[in-house]
Protein backbone atom coordinates (compact mmCIF):
# COMPACT_ATOMS: atom_id res chain seq x y z
CA UNK A 1 0.00 0.00 0.00
CA UNK A 2 1.29 3.44 -1.16
CA UNK A 3 2.54 5.69 1.87
CA UNK A 4 1.03 8.74 2.43
CA UNK A 5 2.97 11.87 2.74
CA UNK A 6 2.78 14.05 5.84
CA UNK A 7 3.33 17.21 6.37
CA UNK A 8 3.00 18.74 9.90
CA UNK A 9 1.36 15.72 10.76
CA UNK A 10 -1.42 15.75 8.49
CA UNK A 11 -1.81 13.65 5.43
CA UNK A 12 -2.07 14.58 2.18
CA UNK A 13 -4.14 13.36 -0.51
CA UNK A 14 -1.82 11.76 -3.09
CA UNK A 15 -2.78 12.97 -6.88
CA UNK A 16 -3.58 10.09 -9.20
CA UNK A 17 -3.08 10.16 -13.16
CA UNK A 18 -6.82 9.42 -13.23
CA UNK A 19 -8.88 12.50 -15.34
CA UNK A 20 -12.43 12.92 -14.36
CA UNK A 21 -14.23 11.22 -17.24
CA UNK A 22 -12.49 8.36 -16.26
CA UNK A 23 -9.35 8.55 -18.29
CA UNK A 24 -6.17 7.16 -16.73
CA UNK A 25 -5.64 4.83 -13.74
CA UNK A 26 -3.46 5.10 -10.30
CA UNK A 27 0.10 5.30 -10.60
CA UNK A 28 1.26 2.49 -7.79
CA UNK A 29 4.87 2.26 -8.44
CA UNK A 30 7.69 3.89 -7.32
CA UNK A 31 7.11 7.97 -7.76
CA UNK A 32 8.04 11.98 -6.59
CA UNK A 33 4.71 12.44 -4.90
CA UNK A 34 5.55 15.95 -4.10
CA UNK A 35 6.55 16.64 -7.27
CA UNK A 36 3.15 15.35 -8.57
CA UNK A 37 1.48 17.81 -6.07
CA UNK A 38 3.78 20.43 -7.77
CA UNK A 39 2.62 19.41 -11.39
CA UNK A 40 -0.91 18.81 -11.33
CA UNK A 41 -1.56 19.55 -15.10
CA UNK A 42 1.76 17.65 -15.92
CA UNK A 43 0.37 14.71 -13.92
CA UNK A 44 -3.35 14.94 -14.96
CA UNK A 45 -3.33 16.73 -18.52
CA UNK A 46 -6.23 18.51 -19.51
CA UNK A 47 -8.20 16.71 -22.33
CA UNK A 48 -7.34 19.78 -24.72
CA UNK A 49 -3.72 18.57 -24.41
CA UNK A 50 -2.46 17.03 -27.31
CA UNK A 51 0.40 15.97 -29.57
CA UNK A 52 4.23 16.17 -28.30
CA UNK A 53 5.79 19.75 -27.18
CA UNK A 54 9.45 19.57 -25.58
CA UNK A 55 10.12 20.27 -22.20
CA UNK A 56 8.67 24.37 -21.75
CA UNK A 57 10.03 23.95 -17.63
CA UNK A 58 13.46 23.84 -15.70
CA UNK A 59 13.70 25.10 -11.69
CA UNK A 60 16.90 26.81 -10.69
CA UNK A 61 16.21 24.08 -7.64
CA UNK A 62 17.30 21.21 -10.08
CA UNK A 63 20.51 22.95 -11.50
CA UNK A 64 24.42 22.77 -10.22
CA UNK A 65 25.54 25.12 -7.62
CA UNK A 66 28.74 26.82 -8.02
CA UNK A 67 29.75 27.88 -4.34
CA UNK A 68 32.55 30.25 -3.69
CA UNK A 69 33.83 32.32 -0.83
CA UNK A 70 31.91 35.29 -1.35
CA UNK A 71 28.76 33.97 -3.20
CA UNK A 72 27.23 30.97 -4.89
CA UNK A 73 25.91 31.00 -8.76
CA UNK A 74 23.73 28.53 -10.64
CA UNK A 75 22.79 28.66 -14.46
CA UNK A 76 19.54 27.59 -16.74
CA UNK A 77 21.05 27.18 -20.86
CA UNK A 78 20.56 24.92 -23.56
CA UNK A 79 22.16 22.27 -21.50
CA UNK A 80 19.12 22.11 -18.74
CA UNK A 81 16.47 23.49 -21.20
CA UNK A 82 17.48 22.85 -24.73
CA UNK A 83 14.21 24.30 -26.30
CA UNK A 84 15.34 27.66 -24.98
CA UNK A 85 18.17 28.87 -27.81
CA UNK A 86 17.91 32.28 -27.29
CA UNK A 87 18.39 33.71 -24.09
CA UNK A 88 19.83 31.76 -20.85
CA UNK A 89 20.07 32.64 -17.21
CA UNK A 90 21.96 32.49 -14.29
CA UNK A 91 21.00 33.16 -10.91
CA UNK A 92 23.71 34.69 -8.41
CA UNK A 93 24.30 35.75 -4.60
CA UNK A 94 27.16 37.54 -3.51
CA UNK A 95 27.38 38.26 -0.03
CA UNK A 96 28.55 41.45 1.61
CA UNK A 97 31.25 42.31 0.13
CA UNK A 98 31.63 39.73 -2.49
CA UNK A 99 32.92 40.20 -5.82
CA UNK A 100 32.08 39.02 -9.35
CA UNK A 101 35.03 39.99 -9.89
CA UNK A 102 36.27 42.55 -13.53
CA UNK A 103 35.35 40.92 -16.37
CA UNK A 104 33.31 40.95 -20.08
CA UNK A 105 31.24 39.11 -21.99
CA UNK A 106 30.61 38.44 -25.71
CA UNK A 107 27.20 38.49 -24.81
CA UNK A 108 24.23 40.94 -23.44
CA UNK A 109 23.83 40.91 -20.39
CA UNK A 110 20.60 41.92 -18.62
CA UNK A 111 19.88 41.80 -14.79
CA UNK A 112 17.16 42.12 -12.46
CA UNK A 113 18.32 42.86 -8.67
CA UNK A 114 15.96 40.15 -6.24
CA UNK A 115 16.75 41.70 -3.05
CA UNK A 116 19.83 43.45 -1.42
CA UNK A 117 21.81 46.32 -2.73
CA UNK A 118 25.28 46.12 -5.08
CA UNK A 119 27.96 48.28 -7.10
CA UNK A 120 28.03 48.18 -10.57
CA UNK A 121 31.05 49.50 -12.45
CA UNK A 122 31.94 49.48 -15.79
CA UNK A 123 34.03 51.62 -18.64
CA UNK A 124 32.97 51.35 -22.60
CA UNK A 125 34.78 51.73 -25.63
CA UNK A 126 35.45 55.12 -25.52
CA UNK A 127 36.79 55.36 -21.64
CA UNK A 128 33.49 56.87 -20.46
CA UNK A 129 32.95 55.12 -17.00
CA UNK A 130 30.25 54.14 -14.77
CA UNK A 131 29.86 53.23 -11.14
CA UNK A 132 26.22 53.24 -9.51
CA UNK A 133 24.63 51.17 -6.80
CA UNK A 134 21.30 49.06 -7.84
CA UNK A 135 18.78 47.78 -5.02
CA UNK A 136 15.40 45.51 -5.11
CA UNK A 137 13.65 45.73 -8.50
CA UNK A 138 16.75 47.99 -10.45
CA UNK A 139 17.68 46.63 -14.08
CA UNK A 140 21.10 46.44 -15.36
CA UNK A 141 22.34 46.00 -18.60
CA UNK A 142 25.81 46.09 -20.33
CA UNK A 143 26.27 45.55 -23.92
CA UNK A 144 28.75 42.94 -25.39
CA UNK A 145 31.95 43.64 -24.59
CA UNK A 146 31.81 45.95 -22.03
CA UNK A 147 34.26 45.36 -19.02
CA UNK A 148 32.08 45.57 -15.48
CA UNK A 149 32.20 44.22 -11.89
CA UNK A 150 29.54 43.69 -9.42
CA UNK A 151 29.68 43.50 -5.75
CA UNK A 152 27.71 43.10 -3.07
CA UNK A 153 26.90 46.28 -0.72
CA UNK A 154 26.02 45.70 3.28
CA UNK A 155 23.49 42.98 3.41
CA UNK A 156 24.32 40.91 0.17
CA UNK A 157 22.60 40.76 -2.78
CA UNK A 158 20.92 38.43 -5.04
CA UNK A 159 19.97 38.57 -8.41
CA UNK A 160 18.89 37.14 -11.76
CA UNK A 161 21.30 37.67 -14.84
CA UNK A 162 20.12 37.22 -18.20
CA UNK A 163 22.23 36.64 -21.58
CA UNK A 164 20.74 36.76 -25.06
CA UNK A 165 22.24 33.11 -26.45
CA UNK A 166 21.06 30.06 -24.90
CA UNK A 167 24.80 28.67 -24.91
CA UNK A 168 26.13 30.81 -22.70
CA UNK A 169 27.57 29.71 -20.02
CA UNK A 170 28.38 32.16 -16.58
CA UNK A 171 31.65 30.13 -16.35
CA UNK A 172 33.26 30.67 -19.65
CA UNK A 173 33.25 34.37 -19.74
CA UNK A 174 36.23 36.31 -20.11
CA UNK A 175 37.83 37.07 -16.43
CA UNK A 176 40.84 39.63 -15.75
CA UNK A 177 41.93 37.16 -13.28
CA UNK A 178 42.35 34.51 -16.32
CA UNK A 179 43.48 36.60 -18.68
CA UNK A 180 46.53 37.45 -16.53
CA UNK A 181 47.53 33.76 -15.58
CA UNK A 182 47.46 33.12 -18.64
CA UNK A 183 49.77 35.52 -20.27
CA UNK A 184 53.37 35.43 -20.01
CA UNK A 185 54.93 37.72 -16.77
CA UNK A 186 57.37 39.50 -19.09
CA UNK A 187 54.29 40.42 -21.58
CA UNK A 188 52.72 41.55 -18.31
CA UNK A 189 55.80 43.58 -17.34
CA UNK A 190 55.82 45.34 -20.57
CA UNK A 191 52.58 46.10 -21.01
CA UNK A 192 51.91 47.93 -17.87
CA UNK A 193 55.80 49.05 -17.45
CA UNK A 194 56.43 47.62 -14.04
CA UNK A 195 59.12 44.43 -12.95
CA UNK A 196 58.04 41.20 -13.60
CA UNK A 197 58.30 41.16 -9.80
CA UNK A 198 54.56 42.79 -9.80
CA UNK A 199 52.56 39.87 -10.85
CA UNK A 200 54.74 37.09 -8.14
CA UNK A 201 51.37 37.17 -6.18
CA UNK A 202 48.44 37.15 -9.00
CA UNK A 203 46.09 33.96 -9.14
CA UNK A 204 46.91 31.25 -10.90
CA UNK A 205 43.09 30.64 -12.72
CA UNK A 206 39.92 32.39 -12.70
CA UNK A 207 39.10 34.11 -9.43
CA UNK A 208 35.03 34.38 -10.47
CA UNK A 209 33.46 35.17 -7.18
CA UNK A 210 35.60 36.26 -4.45
CA UNK A 211 34.98 37.74 -0.74
CA UNK A 212 36.37 41.39 -0.47
CA UNK A 213 35.58 43.72 2.30
CA UNK A 214 32.26 46.18 2.14
CA UNK A 215 33.02 49.43 -0.51
CA UNK A 216 32.74 52.49 1.22
CA UNK A 217 30.49 55.47 -0.11
CA UNK A 218 29.49 56.02 -3.81
CA UNK A 219 31.22 59.17 -4.06
CA UNK A 220 34.18 57.73 -2.36
CA UNK A 221 35.03 55.55 -4.97
CA UNK A 222 34.12 57.32 -7.96
CA UNK A 223 37.32 58.07 -10.21
CA UNK A 224 36.61 61.08 -13.01
CA UNK A 225 37.56 59.70 -16.59
CA UNK A 226 38.64 62.58 -18.95
CA UNK A 227 36.53 61.33 -21.36
CA UNK A 228 33.49 61.74 -19.18
CA UNK A 229 30.87 59.44 -18.09
CA UNK A 230 28.48 57.19 -20.52
CA UNK A 231 25.85 58.53 -22.26
CA UNK A 232 23.28 56.09 -21.87
CA UNK A 233 23.10 55.14 -18.24
CA UNK A 234 23.40 50.98 -17.55
CA UNK A 235 21.10 51.44 -14.86
CA UNK A 236 17.28 51.06 -14.83
CA UNK A 237 14.71 51.67 -11.60
CA UNK A 238 12.22 49.06 -12.95
CA UNK A 239 10.00 49.65 -9.97
CA UNK A 240 9.85 53.39 -10.15
CA UNK A 241 7.75 52.92 -13.52
CA UNK A 242 4.10 53.63 -13.34
CA UNK A 243 2.57 50.37 -14.09
CA UNK A 244 -0.06 49.38 -17.08
CA UNK A 245 -2.89 48.54 -14.29
CA UNK A 246 -5.63 46.08 -15.49
CA UNK A 247 -8.53 44.11 -14.00
CA UNK A 248 -6.50 40.76 -13.36
CA UNK A 249 -2.97 42.85 -12.07
CA UNK A 250 -0.21 45.27 -13.65
CA UNK A 251 2.78 44.88 -15.84
CA UNK A 252 6.21 47.12 -15.96
CA UNK A 253 7.22 46.59 -19.14
CA UNK A 254 11.02 47.88 -20.55
CA UNK A 255 13.25 48.46 -23.84
CA UNK A 256 15.26 50.58 -25.65
CA UNK A 257 12.48 53.07 -25.51
CA UNK A 258 12.12 53.80 -21.70
CA UNK A 259 15.95 52.11 -21.34
CA UNK A 260 17.27 53.19 -24.85
CA UNK A 261 20.97 51.14 -23.93
CA UNK A 262 19.24 47.60 -23.81
CA UNK A 263 19.44 46.76 -27.46
CA UNK A 264 19.56 43.01 -27.26
CA UNK A 265 16.80 42.21 -24.40
CA UNK A 266 13.54 43.63 -23.81
CA UNK A 267 11.49 42.79 -20.63
CA UNK A 268 8.16 43.40 -18.65
CA UNK A 269 7.75 42.30 -15.41
CA UNK A 270 3.71 40.80 -14.60
CA UNK A 271 1.81 40.75 -11.61
CA UNK A 272 -1.28 38.37 -12.36
CA UNK A 273 -3.22 38.43 -9.03
CA UNK A 274 -5.60 35.20 -7.69
CA UNK A 275 -7.56 34.55 -10.15
CA UNK A 276 -6.38 36.57 -13.03
CA UNK A 277 -4.79 35.44 -16.10
CA UNK A 278 -2.42 37.22 -18.36
CA UNK A 279 -4.76 36.40 -21.77
CA UNK A 280 -4.65 33.87 -24.86
CA UNK A 281 -1.88 36.04 -27.09
CA UNK A 282 1.84 35.54 -28.71
CA UNK A 283 4.63 37.02 -29.77
CA UNK A 284 5.73 38.14 -33.30
CA UNK A 285 9.07 38.89 -32.47
CA UNK A 286 11.23 36.09 -30.97
CA UNK A 287 10.57 33.32 -28.45
CA UNK A 288 9.78 34.25 -24.73
CA UNK A 289 12.05 33.42 -21.70
CA UNK A 290 9.92 33.58 -18.18
CA UNK A 291 11.45 33.72 -14.67
CA UNK A 292 9.18 33.27 -11.65
CA UNK A 293 9.38 35.19 -8.41
CA UNK A 294 6.31 34.41 -6.72
CA UNK A 295 2.97 32.57 -6.19
CA UNK A 296 1.88 29.32 -9.07
CA UNK A 297 0.35 29.16 -11.96
CA UNK A 298 -0.11 27.22 -15.16
CA UNK A 299 0.48 27.70 -18.94
CA UNK A 300 -0.82 25.88 -21.84
CA UNK A 301 1.29 26.35 -25.00
CA UNK A 302 -0.37 25.89 -28.47
CA UNK A 303 1.86 25.27 -31.50
CA UNK A 304 -0.60 24.73 -34.37
CA UNK A 305 -1.22 21.23 -36.17
CA UNK A 306 -3.15 19.85 -32.85
CA UNK A 307 0.10 20.16 -30.42
CA UNK A 308 -0.49 22.06 -26.88
CA UNK A 309 0.73 21.37 -23.91
CA UNK A 310 0.26 22.33 -20.13
CA UNK A 311 2.70 23.19 -17.39
CA UNK A 312 2.85 24.28 -13.59
CA UNK A 313 5.16 26.95 -12.48
CA UNK A 314 6.01 28.20 -9.08
CA UNK A 315 8.75 30.69 -7.55
CA UNK A 316 12.75 30.00 -8.71
CA UNK A 317 11.18 28.34 -11.91
CA UNK A 318 12.00 29.45 -15.81
CA UNK A 319 9.31 29.05 -18.36
CA UNK A 320 9.60 29.10 -22.27
CA UNK A 321 7.49 29.58 -25.40
CA UNK A 322 8.57 29.25 -28.89
CA UNK A 323 8.29 32.01 -31.53
CA UNK A 324 4.94 33.46 -31.97
CA UNK A 325 2.99 29.97 -30.24
CA UNK A 326 -0.19 30.81 -28.37
CA UNK A 327 0.11 30.87 -24.80
CA UNK A 328 -1.59 32.54 -21.79
CA UNK A 329 -0.55 32.12 -18.17
CA UNK A 330 -3.17 31.81 -15.19
CA UNK A 331 -2.63 32.61 -11.68
CA UNK A 332 -3.56 28.81 -9.49
CA UNK A 333 -2.27 30.09 -6.17
CA UNK A 334 -3.99 32.38 -3.46
CA UNK A 335 -0.96 34.91 -3.60
CA UNK A 336 0.07 37.26 -6.30
CA UNK A 337 1.75 35.57 -9.31
CA UNK A 338 4.57 37.49 -10.63
CA UNK A 339 7.55 36.89 -13.58
CA UNK A 340 9.53 38.43 -15.94
CA UNK A 341 8.79 37.74 -19.57
CA UNK A 342 12.02 38.25 -22.04
CA UNK A 343 12.74 38.45 -25.04
CA UNK A 344 15.71 38.44 -27.07
CA UNK A 345 14.92 41.61 -29.08
CA UNK A 346 15.35 45.38 -28.46
CA UNK A 347 11.05 45.82 -28.53
CA UNK A 348 8.64 44.73 -26.27
CA UNK A 349 5.61 43.49 -28.86
CA UNK A 350 2.80 40.74 -28.48
CA UNK A 351 -0.73 40.33 -30.23
CA UNK A 352 -3.39 39.88 -28.46
CA UNK A 353 -6.49 37.18 -29.47
CA UNK A 354 -9.31 39.31 -27.93
CA UNK A 355 -7.95 41.99 -30.07
CA UNK A 356 -7.82 40.10 -33.33
CA UNK A 357 -11.04 39.06 -33.03
CA UNK A 358 -12.41 42.40 -32.14
CA UNK A 359 -10.94 44.17 -35.33
CA UNK A 360 -12.11 41.43 -37.69
CA UNK A 361 -15.28 41.41 -39.62
CA UNK A 362 -18.18 39.68 -37.19
CA UNK A 363 -19.36 37.63 -40.03
CA UNK A 364 -15.85 36.38 -40.62
CA UNK A 365 -15.45 35.24 -36.78
CA UNK A 366 -18.95 34.02 -36.40
CA UNK A 367 -18.59 31.71 -39.72
CA UNK A 368 -15.01 30.52 -38.74
CA UNK A 369 -15.93 29.83 -35.00
CA UNK A 370 -19.46 28.99 -35.35
CA UNK A 371 -19.91 31.26 -32.14
CA UNK A 372 -23.13 33.43 -31.70
CA UNK A 373 -23.59 37.13 -30.47
CA UNK A 374 -22.45 36.67 -26.65
CA UNK A 375 -19.06 36.41 -27.75
CA UNK A 376 -19.11 38.82 -30.29
CA UNK A 377 -20.90 41.89 -28.57
CA UNK A 378 -18.52 41.01 -25.47
CA UNK A 379 -15.41 41.57 -27.94
CA UNK A 380 -17.21 44.91 -29.26
CA UNK A 381 -17.69 46.38 -25.79
CA UNK A 382 -16.72 49.91 -25.50
CA UNK A 383 -14.65 49.37 -22.20
CA UNK A 384 -12.65 46.01 -23.04
CA UNK A 385 -11.18 44.93 -20.16
CA UNK A 386 -7.62 45.15 -21.27
CA UNK A 387 -4.60 47.68 -21.94
CA UNK A 388 -2.67 47.50 -24.19
CA UNK A 389 1.26 48.63 -25.29
CA UNK A 390 0.05 47.63 -27.94
CA UNK A 391 -2.01 44.53 -27.18
CA UNK A 392 -0.47 43.91 -23.97
CA UNK A 393 -3.70 43.28 -22.32
CA UNK A 394 -5.33 40.50 -19.08
CA UNK A 395 -8.61 38.57 -18.92
CA UNK A 396 -10.41 39.64 -15.60
CA UNK A 397 -10.90 37.03 -12.55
Amino acid sequence: MENQPKTSGTPINVPQPIRSDGAGAPDLGPRDIMRDLENPDMLVPPITDAGLLPNLKFSFSDTVMTLNHGGWSREITVRELPIATTLAGVNMCLTPGGVRELHWHQQAEWSFMLWGRARITSVDQDGRNFIADVGPGDLWYFPPGIPHSIQGLEQGCEFLLVFDDGNFSDLNTLSISDWFAHTPKEVLSANFGVPESAFNDIPSDQVYIYQDNVPGPLASQKIPSPYGTIPQTFKHELLAQTPIKTPGGNVRIVDSTNFPISKKIAAALVEVEPGGMRELHWHPNNDEWQYYLTGQGRMTVFAGNGTARTFNYRAGDVGYVPFATGHYIQNTGTQTLRFLEMFKSDRFVDVSLNQWMALTPRQLVRSNLHVGDELLNALRKEKWPVVRYPGYSYIPK
